[in-house]
């Protein structure tokens, strides 16, 4: 089982808050995005890969006021997006608050969590047309929403067909221009980071550090402004 960075996730009151924030913090305007009417959300995206993290990209997401909301009275938005402490937070200023990893076999690494009991939620069957084609994936999307660890546990995703011969073919980062902006780094600090760690180790994430501190999301991006430092503060 292979697992690496796929996106970060930062979440903004607004779309057009999330895009004058980039502007302004990163120094470049995102690029397209998409809509997800299953969750009542829209994004912006960007690429953010280099070398080491080749698939990396930036998803600016928020939800949107056109968008339905499930019909379950006990479904809530994926990453958190209806706790009342994460709205009051992107009121102020959109905030790096969690990341998705790619894994080549979700039901192994989701069976691998489980082993540490802790439960990622199903893994969802979605798609969206691009311009290189359609892009098709498996993603975990837990019914109440939640992160996990403060955003520090990834939630997975796995693109294309399970039996396509080269399943990253069609990729975002494919589709995605170079944005001006690279990841340098992503390192994460709990207070119960032993438990973190031997969930990375167990779904086989082994490019992110985790250091025992205050809940925190440290991502440190190459932009034209310069080298700029997102962090999570726990949200």
């Amino acid at each position: 089982m292979k697992t690496q960075i796929d996106h970060l996730v930062v979440v903004a009151k607004s779309l057009e808050q999330g895009v004058q924030w980039c502007e302004a913090k990163l120094g470049i305007t995102p690029g397209v995005g998409a809509e997800q009417a299953a969750q009542g959300t829209h994004t912006r995206l960007f690429k953010i890969a280099t070398p080491a993290n080749p698939l990396a990209y930036l998803e600016i997401i928020a939800i949107n006021p056109a968008g339905k909301k499930s019909a379950s009275p006990t479904a809530r938005r994926w990453f958190d997006m209806d706790d009342a402490a994460l709205q009051a937070a992107v009121a102020i200023e959109p905030r790096l608050v969690h990341f998705v990893a790619h894994t080549d076999d979700i039901q192994a690494a989701r069976n691998a969590l489980k082993a540490q009991d802790i439960d990622r939620g199903p893994a969802v069957h979605d798609k969206r047309h691009s311009r290189r084609g359609v892009l098709q994936w498996q993603m975990t999307v837990r019914e109440d929403g939640q992160r996990l660890f403060n955003g520090a546990l990834p939630s997975l995703i796995q693109w294309g067909k399970s039996d396509a011969a080269e399943p990253l073919r069609l990729h975002p980062r494919n589709s995605l221009p170079r944005s001006g902006v690279t990841l340098q780094s992503l390192t994460i600090t709990h207070p119960t980071a032993s438990k973190l760690q031997a969930a990375y180790e167990a779904i086989g994430l082994s490019d992110v550090a985790v250091e025992t501190g205050p809940a925190n999301l440290v991502a440190a991006l190459n932009t034209p402004l310069g080298i700029v430092v997102l962090e999570s503060h726990g949200i």
